[in-house]
């Protein structure tokens, strides 16, 4: 191995990388596309992201200076369903679910004498679709549509006279479900029980965490249960996190070149030590068949599940790269190759599925390769290594 070659081999990693950038600059590009193009269209069939307001209840004191008085509920019993249904667009997947939601409240006129008071149900979103939806003032059932996104409700009580306010609704969300409580400066007897179809809980940083929560089957039962608080903070939940497409591929082929360079460390110092010296050529080849890797998966994702167009991608670049060595050095040489690239390019491309183990992976790998490195090459004399003259690989042996 001379330094004109290993030169030659740096040039060859210099321009995979290019290629790979390249690349990946098409699959963000298609990534950010798709999220323009369907994002809005995602948003038209199965709603924003549903923020549910406290109920606003007042009565008009004329005899005062500020006539409305605000009033809140004497006791709040919320139950909503959340079932998580992830719709995927191209290269990107949306965190879309479905919601059931129902109210009851008890409205209680506060003063000694009898008073109309006003109900103001805000809607989650303005455009929305609610369907089932039912509000139900007392025994007074609203036939109103909704005004600016609202639906206001007025019922003559007598003094300390108590009724019910239920509010029914089935609606379809994106990413995140809200109950506001930013309009209940003081809130007394609140419970809410929320049940899931998953168990990835996730809290909002603005929202309160549950005071009571349980597994039920393969989703979770929360509740939240506050008996006099002041201040409260939102109650609301994330839907769990989704593996794109789009953006598991860009980032693998990012860090492609990172592999590669580790891969071909391998092949030279273990070619040194087996007297297998590849030409320059040879490793443009198995630089395509690395770079087939990421080109079959990034055009494959948009027709096949994620796992399998990953398993099928990388099972054709280890038959591209093994078999080609195998035919052009030798079986020991081939396996050793094999091995080497499953560890470098897929194990390590398969890391990014999971969010966070990117940095480490690459540490691990690198302190690794050093290791192996530094064990194999600690008697080589490099002085006389890259003077040699290379050595013509050892053509597989055939039988007539």
């Amino acid at each position: 191995m001379t330094i004109k070659r290993l030169l030659a081999i740096c040039f060859i990693v210099a321009g995979t990388s290019i290629a790979w950038f390249l690349l990946g600059g098409t699959l963000q590009f298609r990534s950010d596309a798709t999220d323009g193009r369907l994002g809005s269209d995602v948003v038209k069939n199965w709603g924003p992201v549903l923020t549910q307001e406290h109920p606003s209840l007042f009565y008009e004191a004329p005899t005062i200076a500020n006539a409305r008085r605000e009033i809140q509920p004497e006791t709040s019993d919320i139950a909503v369903t959340l079932s998580y249904d992830p719709k995927q667009k191209g290269l990107l997947w949306y965190r879309t679910y479905k919601a059931e939601f129902t109210g009851k409240y008890v409205v209680k006129n506060p003063t000694p004498i009898a008073q109309t008071i006003y109900v103001s149900f805000k809607f989650p979103a303005a455009d929305a679709r609610y369907d089932a939806f039912s509000l139900r003032f007392g025994d007074k059932l609203t036939e109103k549509a909704p005004v600016n996104g609202e639906i206001r409700e007025s019922l003559l009580l007598a003094p300390d006279a108590e009724v019910p306010l239920t509010v029914t609704y089935r609606a379809t969300g994106l990413n995140q479900w809200v109950y506001s409580l930013k309009s209940a400066k003081r809130l007394k007897g609140l419970h809410l029980a929320m049940n899931t179809n998953f168990s990835e809980i996730n809290i909002p940083p603005f929202a309160e965490s549950p005071t009571s929560r349980a597994v039920a089957g393969t989703g979770m039962k929360m509740q939240w249960d506050y008996t006099d608080v002041i201040g409260a903070n939102a109650i609301a939940m994330d839907m769990p996190a989704v593996t794109n497409p789009g953006h598991v591929a860009g980032r693998m082929t990012f860090f492609a070149p990172v592999s590669l360079l580790f891969f071909f460390a391998v092949l030279v110092i273990v070619g040194i030590r087996e007297g297998t010296l590849l030409h320059p050529m040879n490793y443009f080849f198995l630089a395509a068949g690395c770079f087939a890797f990421q080109l079959l998966f990034a055009y494959l994702v948009d027709l096949v599940p994620l796992t399998l167009s990953f398993g099928i991608a990388a099972a054709v670049s280890l038959v591209l790269v093994t078999g080609y060595l195998w035919r052009a050095t030798n079986a020991k040489y081939a396996a050793i190759s094999g091995l080497a690239q499953f560890a470098y390019m897929v194990l390590f491309s398969y890391s990014f599925f999971f969010d966070g183990l990117t940095g480490i992976t690459i540490t691990v790998g690198a302190i690794v390769t050093l290791a192996l490195l530094m064990a194999f090459t600690a008697r080589v004399k490099w002085d006389t290594t890259l003077t040699a003259q290379p050595v013509r690989p050892p053509l597989p042996t055939t039988t007539a």
